[in-house]
């Protein structure tokens, strides 16, 4: 069960990369986000109502709940939304599957995990990555300030999952239930957003186009509801780092997309650049080294 929610996950997430790419138009993104996670808590909370599984919650679980949609359901995907405007799809996939670093780093933050000297060179190969992935554009494109704050933003909503993931963790080992923690956490992301387009004035727009519609239907029901919650069983069950490695492989399902849908150019440099990126979060899932293992295995021949 677990083999097949992990591998589930890998390819719902991997596709929603391009139907966030579909999402960028008139609309207002805020808007764009708060209709997707409105619709997928009223599903949810619609689903666990009927299986009579949805979980009560005390007023300090209701204020985790609102730090969830914070991180995990309205800002990260602010951040991610907008940086599709400057950057492909399939590159924001790139960045975003530096969160396996981004948790081994909050796990030494807020737990006192100390990383080992092989995470820390898989952290170091990852950003490598995602710079020399970016640098061509950055320093020679006339769009090089549009590239860097696309790069920049898709960072920043990294970072936010990956608060989002020490918290998700912390839920769960407090007894609360996945899906009616992401039913509640979405209704707030979509509250706050909500508040955030009453606030700064912006006009409230929809569109009625089957692309943009469809889309949005997906990435509500498949990449939302189905999406987030296998993820996070999967790091209750894993555990934020372990769980996080299923970014690792977002990528490939997210690049092949972005090359066939939105005509993403391959270099020499991108290659390499993806390559360094996932080689980084391969070490840091690496138990031992495979030099090590392969010492080991002629020790035993000898």
């Amino acid at each position: 069960m677990i083999g097949f929610i992990y591998f589930a996950t890998v390819f719902i997430w991997g596709t929603t990369w391009l139907a966030i790419a579909y999402q960028i138009g008139d609309v207002p993104i805020a808007n764009s986000i708060m209709y997707r996670f409105a619709l997928a808590s009223l599903v949810l909370v619609l689903f666990l109502l009927i299986t009579k599984r949805l979980q009560r919650l005390s007023l300090k679980q209701h204020g985790s709940c609102l730090l969830l949609g914070l991180c995990l359901f309205s800002c990260n995907f602010m951040l991610f939304y907008h940086a599709a405007q400057y950057i492909p799809s399939g590159l924001i996939s790139i960045v975003f599957s530096i969160a396996t670093i981004m948790n081994m780093g909050n796990s030494w933050l807020f737990h006192g995990q100390k990383p080992r000297l092989r995470l820390i060179c898989g952290g170091i190969l990852g950003i490598s990555g995602i710079i020399l992935l970016f640098y061509p554009d950055i320093s020679h494109s006339e769009t090089a300030s549009q590239q860097l704050l696309g790069l920049v933003m898709a960072l920043a909503g990294t970072y936010c999952f990956s608060l989002g993931n020490m918290l998700s963790a912390k839920q769960q080992k407090q007894g609360l239930s996945v899906l009616s923690v992401n039913a509640y956490g979405m209704a707030y992301g979509a509250a706050l957003l909500l508040v955030w387009g009453l606030l700064s004035g912006q006009e409230f727009g929809f569109s009625t186009e089957p692309l943009y519609l469809g889309s949005l239907i997906y990435l509500a029901i498949i990449g939302s509801v189905l999406g987030f919650s296998f993820y996070l069983v999967l790091v209750g069950k894993l555990g934020p780092q372990k769980a996080a490695y299923a970014t690792v492989l977002f990528p490939v399902v997210a690049l092949g997309l972005s090359t066939v849908f939105e005509g993403y150019q391959w270099t020499l440099v991108s290659l390499s650049g993806v390559a360094i990126v996932l080689l980084g979060n391969l070490l840091v899932f690496t138990k031992a080294s495979p030099w090590q293992k392969w010492r080991l295995k002629l020790a035993k021949v000898e």
